[in-house]
């Protein structure tokens, strides 16, 4: 027999829901209402019809189709190499055995306590030393992976992953590549899209590093807004204009990894 659930659970999760988009939803009216409906009393809560024209301004006052390219290709290849080289050091931790592992699994973990802006300095002297300065590659090859990955993907394949199926995959000839690619990327897809939309968000909604090492002319999507925002008196239409492009891309990723993580939960479901 179904259980019946609660109204009041509906009620909650509705109120979450709301609570939850009604910033991203202000954000659209206010971007499509000049700056002086700003001061209406009480504030306007319907779109008005500037939307497009503000747009269009965002492109052309500052570089943000610029902003947007480089937005995602830099979050795009940085999600790729974390996915790709978490896993295969969260496999190598989590299921290979070889002298100092645990050592050296310490020592990674042991990175994520260090805050970030200790290495600002040294790690741009290393890209200017490097020729990157201004250049994409800057921005990506710090995050190619992380300690966080790394320690995400092993605790995952540790529960995921029984010894006895890689013992299996080892009798019928499957070599240690092999094994990684038909048997760990398989298992670790639901984890690996956790990891993915993750990684892409925090990509794209990082400032400082970009704001270290890129120029006005070359800048991130959040370099891009920073700029938009600045000066004595800010249009914020204009900026939340910008805003609402700049969250687009996130919610196609957030979309798409939702449903890689959907389906991986449905089909473990489905084996168990």
């Amino acid at each position: 027999m179904r259980r019946r659930i609660p109204r009041l659970t509906y009620f909650i999760l509705a109120a979450i829901a709301f609570f939850s988009a009604f910033p991203l939803y202000y954000s659209l009216v206010v971007g499509s209402l000049d700056n002086s409906a700003l001061g209406q009393v009480p504030p306007p809560l319907l779109p008005g019809g500037n939307l497009l024209a503000n747009i269009e301004r965002v492109f052309t006052q500052v570089s943000f189709g610029t902003a947007l390219v480089n937005s995602v290709i830099v979050a795009s290849s940085i999600t790729l190499s974390q996915i790709l080289f978490s896993t295969l050091a969260g496999f190598a931790f989590a299921k290979l055995r070889f002298r100092g592992r645990n050592a050296l699994y310490v020592s990674v973990v042991a990175t994520m306590m260090v805050p970030t802006q200790l290495g600002i300095i040294p790690l741009y002297m290393m890209m200017a030393n490097l020729d990157l300065i201004d250049s994409l590659y800057a921005v990506v090859a710090p995050n190619l992976v992380s300690a966080f990955g790394v320690f995400f993907m092993a605790q995952y394949l540790t529960a995921a992953v029984p010894t006895e199926l890689i013992e299996a995959a080892r009798v019928d000839g499957c070599t240690t590549f092999g094994l990684f690619w038909r048997v760990i990327l398989p298992l670790a897809r639901p984890a690996a899209a956790v990891l993915g939309m993750l990684t892409f968000m925090n990509a794209w909604n990082d400032f400082f590093w970009p704001l270290v090492v890129l120029t006005p002319e070359n800048p991130t999507v959040q370099v891009a807004l920073s700029s938009a925002a600045s000066g004595y008196s800010v249009d914020y239409s204009f900026v939340l204009a910008a805003t609402v492009v700049g969250t687009v891309p996130l919610l196609a990723v957030a979309a798409i990894f939702g449903r890689q993580i959907i389906q991986g939960i449905m089909q473990g479901a489905i084996k168990g």
